[in-house]
């Protein structure tokens, strides 16, 4: 069978979850040396993401040491990124895990040198981690594990940081794990996160937004194409989130299986889907590309 996504599938998704678009998002706005970042409805939000880890997938975005991160995130920014994530090891099943110290000791020199000049995020699941970072001066916590999620929330809220919480079964996300694969996969996710946001309300965190994690691995879905496919179908039905009253992220895949060597055009087909979909911050590598994708978006109609 030939699949096609229709203009029909949209309106289908439209009519049938509609009332979802009514749910209020208390924006999340994090101070920055350029003025203040709002994460919400008034307009998709890109965050730029650096690795300092050369076992990430995608190569482009690696920085081979802190002043190199530092460098990359000042083009990020003059890009367009309101928010640069840096990252110290890569979140892919199987790669060399770092310990807290060695991430530290690479991130701490990148946020210092960064956030003098932009709202700087990493990348971690490692208190210790959290704790140095958010001293050098990082404003967001991209937390990716759970296991010690009770200190890195409150380690945020002592700083005053914002925490983007993603989606994790596991005690972080370089664990194989299995995703919600249900025919709908919403219900899983607004289960999955409305207890964790309750805890970090209670813990004082000043802001939140959620990450349904479409862009780690995940033992029950190991097929690219089928991967692709899911994600899509999350990306486009971001607004179904909104009943958790928080902004939502996410991270736009790139598909070698289908794109190719022109892989680096997905993220601007994705960010469609994903902006569409009502998603309010987006991660991305390819900055400038979806920084005008976003613009044709705002600017045309096909009313």
């Amino acid at each position: 069978m030939h699949v096609v996504i229709t203009l029909a599938d949209l309106a289908a998704l439209q009519a049938d979850h509609a009332s979802a678009w009514d749910d209020p998002v208390e924006p999340v706005v994090v101070a920055g040396p350029r003025g203040d970042v709002f994460i919400g409805d008034d307009r998709v939000t890109l965050m730029g993401a650096i690795n300092l880890s050369r076992d990430s997938s995608y190569r482009e975005s690696v920085a081979t040491s802190p002043a190199d991160a530092v460098r990359m995130g000042r083009i990020q920014v003059a890009q367009g990124a309101a928010i640069i994530d840096l990252g110290a090891e890569s979140s892919r099943v199987g790669t060399a895990r770092v310990d807290p110290a060695a991430q530290a000791a690479a991130l701490v020199p990148a946020v210092e040198g960064l956030s003098a000049e932009a709202v700087v995020s990493v990348e971690t699941y490692e208190p210790q981690v959290v704790r140095a970072c958010l001293e050098a001066g990082a404003r967001v916590l991209n937390m990716t594990g759970r296991e010690h999620e009770d200190e890195m929330l409150s380690l945020a809220a002592e700083h005053g940081a914002a925490v983007v919480m993603c989606f994790g079964r596991a005690a972080n996300v370089r664990e194989t794990s299995a995703l919600p694969l249900d025919e709908d996969p919403v219900p899983a996710l607004l289960d999955h996160f409305g207890p964790r946001l309750e805890r970090a309300r209670e813990l004082g965190v000043p802001g939140v937004v959620v990450d349904a994690g479409m862009g780690f691995d995940y033992g029950n879905l190991v097929d690219p194409v089928g991967r692709a496919r899911h994600q899509t179908r999350v990306l486009a039905q971001s607004f179904r989130l909104r009943p958790l009253g928080v902004p939502v992220c996410t991270i736009l895949p790139s598909t070698y299986d289908l794109f190719g060597d022109e892989f680096r055009k997905a993220e601007g087909f994705y960010g469609v889907f994903a902006a569409l979909g009502g998603a309010h911050l987006l991660r991305v590598h390819e900055v400038p590309h979806l920084r005008v994708v976003l613009r044709a978006l705002e600017t045309l109609s096909v009313r």
